[in-house]
């Protein structure tokens, strides 16, 4: 009877356990809305899509390589290069075929969102550019660092108010979404840099490395103060910005080595982004959130 009765328990807890959800096991979606800008949208990556053209998404950009891990079948990718905090709600102007505001895609059934936003409200191409030329005549200086000062942390400041906006529109228009904040892959060392072969003063370095924190420190606050997910690509790309080797990078430099924009993502940096959304979905994301 004793060993009837072990046998019969073990059965029974044998099929419990099978039985229980996991707690590694990502939630199911069904309706997907990517938003956001260039580094969402992945341009030069190969393949190019057309919807439209001008927008330069890629059928390896993040989201594209998260839909297709979840298997999320109703999946749209609104996101665009060049976008700002300002194109969510209104047209983004320049674009041939982008007629519509990202937050067109939003609809009461989506049940996920991630936004990556906030990089060209600041400016960061253009800065980078500003940078680059001043490099030329002090290499081993901070002239980026002289020029803009603590400005570049004021921008980061003022944008803080318009990603608020962005998260708290997302959820009046899909209320039951779960919104996921992504930041942006680092782009730089903590120190040295590469210069010439990326162009940036061996001062200026650590100084657009702390404004990228920056960002990426207020897209975190304001994901958690709207009640999101964020997942912050940062620390997991240590060692595979542009100035590491062409085989290591995720981020390309001025003069990009693989099929990407100059000072984006390539497309491992995509797969590894995409990578540690859904891990953070599933609940197994050990950094960056």
């Amino acid at each position: 009877m004793t060993r009837r009765v072990t046998v019969v328990s073990l059965f029974t807890a044998l099929i419990a356990a099978l039985l229980a959800p996991h707690a590694s096991a990502a939630p199911t979606y069904r309706n997907y809305v990517s938003l956001g800008d260039s580094f969402v949208s992945g341009p030069f990556i190969p393949l190019q899509r057309l919807d439209p053209l001008s927008c330069f998404k890629s059928t390896q950009n993040y989201p594209s390589v998260l839909a297709k891990k979840l298997g999320i079948a109703n999946f749209t990718d609104i996101s665009c290069g060049g976008a700002q905090t300002k194109d969510m709600a209104g047209v983004q102007s320049g674009i041939p075929g982008q007629s519509s505001p990202q937050f067109s895609a939003l609809k009461a059934d989506t049940d996920l969102v991630t936004v990556s936003i906030g990089g060209n409200d600041i400016g960061f191409s253009d800065i980078i550019l500003t940078c680059a030329g001043k490099s030329v005549l002090d290499p081993h200086g901070a002239p980026c660092k002289a020029n803009y000062g603590d400005s570049l942390a004021q921008r980061v400041d003022a944008t803080s108010a318009k990603v608020a906006a962005v998260l708290a529109g997302i959820k009046q228009r899909s209320p039951k979404a779960r919104i996921v904040v992504v930041g942006y892959l680092r782009i730089l060392p903590s120190s040295g840099g590469c210069w010439p072969i990326v162009p940036i003063s061996r001062g200026d370095v650590p100084y657009l490395d702390n404004v990228q924190k920056q960002l990426n420190g207020m897209l975190g606050a304001q994901a958690k103060a709207a009640g999101a997910t964020f997942v912050n690509p940062y620390d997991i790309s240590t060692g595979r910005d542009t100035c590491a080797a062409p085989w290591d990078k995720w981020v390309e430099g001025i003069i990009p080595t693989s099929l990407a924009f100059p000072v984006h993502p390539n497309a491992k940096g995509m797969a590894a982004v995409g990578k540690q959304v859904a891990a953070a979905l599933a609940g197994t994301e050990l950094t960056g959130v």
